[in-house]
Formats: structure tokens, C-alpha cells, sequence
């Protein structure tokens, strides 16, 4: 048998009454079919998918102790014997494809959003609109036992563990801090105080659950919040958590209600593993570290550095359930890898929506999204090597069509390959890539720099023609639209025209703020590495202060910046980038600001003048002194095509931006393709 090529990763580790297969941990997820007892049999088989992926150990979405913990109303929660059996679904199956799964407790405390929330003090939280309930010491009590019941009621459900949330700002992170505990009594005061409610969550955990049973604790290790921890705190606490009876201890970055962005795609890969590494020389006890992990090659180096002793991968196995699999048998190269978009899980999450990925959207409807039997194999000609394009024709191959895919341009991707270049979507390459690769194993025939036409299809004996040619940017009507001072986005991310140091950017969604992004740092292809992140954000790089806060670095932000006066403008009131997502807006608006980006509203464009751009604003006219103005004002679909195969009669269908060309959605594009080569 040949050697591993990760042979940390498939490594096994000991933890003395069972053994995990690998170093792998399927981190916790909320992916909203937890909160419906009509939907475990969806849940089991989306768990049942990454056990047949080789994951070592998989940890649940959150489930609640009691109704005070629901994160919103009718949360998932294990509270009486009756609700063992819809869990017992879910342990049956995992472990039936030879996976361990340990289901996490998570009481949500003061971020619930529902009533009935309760928190150390009556502190409320700024990201919902109820104010918690100062729990009495009767109410500590329950807590506890509550916790503990869940625990035996998830061995009772076949579960081979549980994690407890101690961190991310919930409950018992709450206890933990001075951020919201005002408490005096024996759960408030000094910080040893404020620890007691966890260590006695674990002690009682364990002796209620027997040793041979796995216990994870989720330590913050980085509050990033302004009286988190500081270092000497949570050391004490990971000591205690150890001493109590934890069998992995688990690593927490940042509270939800921080201003730092801990998993989104500008964070760079493997950014907060030395917070995790700098604890292992004060426990024993195998760490876990976490974020931004989203490659075998990124987790192996984790591992063999010896920063921790497991990865923690959470997105990374929605994007790919056999990402593990693949790794360790050679395939790499055929990994779906998370791109930290957000935009299809957290994004939904925060929407009451299910969750799911962009980059696959099989995920959590494993037992809806899947591939039709094919009766008979036809030629297929798909026009658009654009994520729609992709992810149609590989679908389509897979079930054994024969394809051909005719691309005008001589590269893969479409959009995927111009918001490649944006500084913070790097991760977009490997989409291209991993395509790339699926059309190479499945005997995809490409047809670069082909532009096809209605003669070439009709030629080509194609039974279908599926047309993704995506977008082209809107043209504005506008005097002196013509000058050499403007440039449209994709020439300038393409490299094709170079701004100069004034430049005025026409649009605020999405591709404005790509393209803000783009202008605003000296080198956009360069990737920053995790101690420039910290620098940029104002995190402490020995994650000694509390809350493992400082003040942004000056010389950082002066030695990358651009340089460039950058003015972002659109017509309509209210905030810039408002189409953004939610879990990841706030940070690009952020950034910008804090590089000087001056966004203007309300705006009426006049003319494109040899001074740069004539404006008015609140009726009153402005002149912008700038080199070039960057036109980002939405796309247009690419459709003729469509509508001259359908009038010769072809059977022809329509996918992604040449569909639709509202904002550029990948997650729709890439949706529609996958449904589209299910079903042809």
C-alpha cells in the first residue's frame, strides 16, 4: 500500500476508549434542518454523505439544552426521551457508513432571537432586539442540568460524543467575559469566578456520561471583542476545561457581534492557527484548531508543524461531503474547494433559509438534487465556459452525455475568472480548477476561442444546446462615455487598461466593491499572509491583550495601500453595497473605509470631461478631478444566441447570467446548471 501523500491527516488518533480514523473533524454547522423534526431523514443522509467521505469525526449542527438556549423560535433542541428517535436517525446512519458523530449542546443565551433569552446579566446584545433575563443562581442550577441531561439523552441517541459550546459569544462565553457578566456572585467577579459555569457543565457532563464517551469543549480563544479574555484567562480556563474531564478541547475565533472577519474569504488560509498552537504548551489534551482551513495541503502543514492535533473543517465539507476521501487515496485534485463565499450558507442561515453551498448545492438536499437515470446518451452542446457552463456540462457528462463545451475566449470561468483577481477572492481559481479537471476525467471536449453561432450548433448535430454565455457590462449613456478616461471592470481586472491615481467607480453592488477592492491595495494579486491580516484588522499577533484586540497597523495599511483617491458613487439613497451579503458586507464596507474609499449617494452623472467626472449631488454640481471613471453599473444577459436557436426550432435551453443578469449569481448560475445536467 502506497504511503499517504497527507500522512498527518490520515494519521489516527488515540483518545484511549476510541480511536478517530483521521485527523479530520467535520466542524459544527447550522444548516437549518436541525429545527425540523420532519427533516432528520434530510439531515442523516447530508451526515451520512461525509461519513462515506472518510471525515474522522463529525460534530452537529447546534442543538439546544432548553427553550431559553433556541437560538430563534422552535430551534432544534433534545430535551425529552420522545426526541431521541429523530436523532437516532441520524447517529444510525453515520454509523452505518463506519463514521463517529458527536452532536453539539449550544444554549444561545443573549443572542437567541426569540423572548425568552436569558444571559449572566441583562446585557443586551447588539445583533438581536430582545433583552436577555439575568439568570438567579436557581437559574445557573438549571442550566447546568439541562446541559447534562442533553448529554446523557445524546448517548441514550447513539451519539459517540458531544460538544459543549463555550464559545463564538453564546451562553457560557457570556459567563465567561466582562463583556456581559456583571455578576458578584459565586458565577461573577474575578475571572476564575466566571469560569465555574463551565467547568462545572463539564465535570457534571462527565460524570453523568461514563469516560468512555467523547467530550469536546469549544474554548474562545479569541474573544475579539473589548472585554474578552485576555491569554492568562484562557489558559486557566482551557486547564480547568482539562482538568474537568474534556476529551478534545476545541477552538472559538470571535464573537459574533465582533467587528473582525474570522472565515470570510479576505481572511487568508490557516490565519488563526497560532492562537491554537500557543495553547498546546499548556494542555495535554488534543486540540482542535479552526477557520479558514479549506485545503489538504493548508490542514497537512497545520498538522505537521505541530500547531495542533486535529482541522477542523466546516465549509470545506459542504463544498466537497468526500474531500477527506479524495485527499488521502490521491485525488486532490478532483476536491470542490470552499471558496468562503458565505453566500449559500451562513448567508442563508441568517435568512431562516436552509442551508446549502455555492460551489454545490447538493449539499443539505442530498436526498433532493439528484441525477435522473439516463435512458440514452445524447451529444450536447453547451455554449459558455462560465460557472454555468461548468457545472451543467460536468453534470452532464457525468450521467454519461457526450459534450462539448465552445468557449469565445481562450480561459475557463467567465466571471469566476475576472473575480479571481479581486484581492480576498483568490479561492475563486479553485472553482476553475476543479472544473477543469471534472471535464478532463468525464471526456469533455472543449472548444476554445469557438465563438459559437446558430450554423456551428446546427453543424455540430447536437440533440440540445444549453446557452450560458453569462453577461456583458451595462454601457451607460452619458456625454464623453466614449473617452479614453473610461474602462470598464473587466478591463481593468483583466489587466487589459490601468487606472491612475484618481479614479471615480459608477455602481455600489457587488462588482463596485470588487473593484474598490482592486484599486485600493498596492498589489491586488498578492495574497496577504495571516500576520499582514492580523496587522490590517488590529489583532494582537501574540494574542496577549483582551480580547486579543489592538489598533490597526498605520504602516501596514500606508506600505500596502494603493495610494489612489478613490471615489465610490451610485444614483440611489442608502448604504453603499446594500446587495452585499449580510455575513460579509459589513467587512467590505469596513476595509473600504478604513482605506479611504469616499462613497457617495444619491448621485446624477453629467458628463465625462477632460477634468475626470462631472456630477451633482443634492443639486448642486461637482466636478471629480480623476484620470479614469470605472463603469460598474450592472450587466446585461447575453441571450441572442437563445433566441435564434429556439426560433430554428433546436431544442435549446437558457442557464445562469444569460437567463437572468440581476447582480452576477454564481450560487443561482451554478444551481441552474447542476438541475439542468440532472435532468437532460
Amino acid at each position: 500500500m502506497s504511503q499517504s501523500p497527507y500522512p498527518h491527516l490520515a494519521a489516527p488518533l488515540d483518545l484511549g476508549f476510541t480511536t478517530l480514523k483521521n485527523r479530520v473533524l467535520m466542524g459544527s454547522m447550522h444548516t437549518g434542518l436541525e429545527d425540523r423534526s420532519s427533516r432528520y431523514d434530510q439531515l442523516a443522509e447530508y451526515f451520512a454523505e461525509r461519513a462515506r467521505g472518510e471525515v474522522g469525526l463529525i460534530v452537529t449542527g447546534g442543538i439546544a439544552p432548553n427553550i431559553a438556549g433556541w437560538t430563534g423560535p422552535l430551534s432544534g433542541t433534545l430535551r425529552f426521551g420522545f426526541q431521541k428517535k429523530r436523532h437516532e436517525k441520524i447517529t444510525r446512519a453515520v454509523h452505518d457508513e463506519g463514521g463517529k458523530i458527536c452532536m453539539q449542546i449550544l444554549h444561545s443565551g443573549r443572542y437567541g432571537y426569540h423572548p425568552f433569552i436569558v444571559a449572566p446579566s441583562a446585557v443586551k446584545s447588539p445583533i438581536t432586539p430582545f433583552k436577555p433575563r439575568e439568570l438567579s443562581l436557581k437559574g445557573v442550577e438549571k442550566q447546568i442540568r439541562d446541559f447534562v441531561r442533553t448529554a446523557c439523552l445524546a448517548r441514550e441517541a447513539g451519539y459517540d460524543g458531544v460538544e459543549i459550546m463555550a464559545s463564538e459569544g453564546y451562553l457560557i462565553n457570556q459567563f465567561i467575559t466582562e463583556q456581559v457578566n456583571k455578576r458578584t456572585d459565586a458565577y461573577g467577579g474575578d475571572a476564575h469566578k466566571r469560569s465555574n459555569l463551565l467547568e462545572e457543565i463539564v465535570s457534571r457532563t462527565r460524570e453523568a456520561v461514563g469516560i468512555d464517551f467523547i467530550l469536546i469543549v469549544r474554548v474562545s480563544m479569541l474573544d475579539l471583542v473589548r472585554k474578552g479574555s485576555d491569554w492568562p484567562e484562557i489558559v486557566d480556563t482551557a486547564k480547568r476545561v482539562e482538568a474537568a474531564g474534556a476529551t478534545l478541547i476545541n477552538t472559538g475565533i470571535g464573537w459574533h457581534e465582533a467587528r473582525i472577519p474570522t472565515i470570510a474569504a479576505m481572511v487568508p488560509r490557516a490565519a488563526f492557527t497560532s492562537v491554537t498552537e500557543k495553547l498546546k504548551q499548556d494542555v495535554s489534551v488534543p486540540l482542535i484548531t479552526v477557520n479558514r482551513l479549506n485545503t489538504p495541503e493548508i490542514a497537512e502543514q497545520v498538522l505537521a508543524n505541530g500547531q495542533a492535533d486535529m482541522v477542523s473543517m466546516a465549509r470545506p465539507l459542504l463544498a466537497d461531503a468526500h474531500l477527506v476521501r479524495k485527499a488521502l487515496s490521491g485525488q486532490a485534485d478532483r476536491i470542490n474547494t470552499c471558496i468562503a463565499c458565505n453566500q449559500a450558507c451562513l448567508d442563508h442561515v441568517f435568512q431562516n433559509k436552509r442551508a446549502t453551498c455555492l460551489v454545490n448545492p447538493r449539499a443539505c438536499y442530498e436526498t433532493e438534487m439528484k441525477p435522473e437515470p439516463m435512458t440514452t446518451a445524447k451529444q450536447v452542446a453547451v455554449v459558455g465556459a462560465g460557472p454555468a457552463g461548468l457545472s451543467c456540462a460536468s453534470a452532464l457528462a457525468e450521467r454519461g452525455h457526450q459534450v462539448t463545451v465552445y468557449e469565445a475566449s481562450e480561459h475557463l470561468g467567465g466571471q469566476f475568472r475576472i473575480a479571481r483577481h479581486i484581492p480576498g477572492k483568490h479561492e475563486f481559481a479553485e472553482t476553475i480548477r476543479y472544473y477543469r479537471r471534472e471535464l478532463e476525467a468525464h471526456g469533455v471536449t472543449l472548444k476554445m476561442n469557438t465563438r459559437a453561432d446558430v450554423g456551428l450548433l446546427k453543424s455540430s448535430g447536437a440533440d440540445e444546446v444549453i446557452i450560458a454565455c453569462g453577461v456583458r457590462p451595462r454601457a451607460l449613456s452619458l456625454p464623453g462615455i466614449e473617452s479614453d478616461k473610461v474602462i470598464s471592470y473587466p478591463d481593468l481586472l483583466l489587466g487589459r487598461r490601468t487606472a491612475g491615481a484618481r479614479v471615480a467607480i459608477i455602481g455600489a453592488g457587488g462588482i463596485g466593491f470588487d473593484t474598490a477592492m482592486y484599486l485600493s491595495v498596492k498589489d491586488p494579486d498578492g495574497i496577504q499572509t495571516p500576520e499582514e491580516f492580523l496587522r490590517e484588522w488590529g489583532i494582537d499577533t501574540q494574542f496577549e491583550t483582551r480580547g486579543g484586540l489592538a489598533d490597526p497597523d498605520p504602516e501596514y495599511l500606508q506600505t500596502h495601500g494603493s495610494g489612489r483617491e478613490i471615489y465610490m458613487l451610485k444614483r440611489s439613497a442608502g448604504k453603499h453595497g446594500a446587495s452585499l451579503g449580510k455575513t460579509t458586507g459589513w467587512a467590505h464596507r469596513r476595509t473600504l473605509k478604513t482605506r479611504g474609499v469616499k462613497m457617495l449617494s444619491e448621485v446624477s452623472y453629467k458628463a465625462v470631461n477632460d477634468l475626470g467626472l462631472l456630477i451633482e449631488v443634492d443639486g448642486v454640481e461637482k466636478q471629480l478631478e480623476v484620470d479614469h471613471v470605472i463603469i460598474c453599473a450592472g450587466q446585461l444577459s447575453e441571450r441572442g444566441l437563445y433566441d435564434e436557436c429556439v426560433e430554428q426550432g433546436m431544442s435549446t435551453h437558457i442557464i445562469g447570467g444569460a437567463d437572468l443578469a440581476t447582480e452576477v449569481d454564481a450560487k443561482r448560475a451554478i444551481r441552474q446548471g447542476i438541475e439542468l445536467g440532472d435532468r437532460l
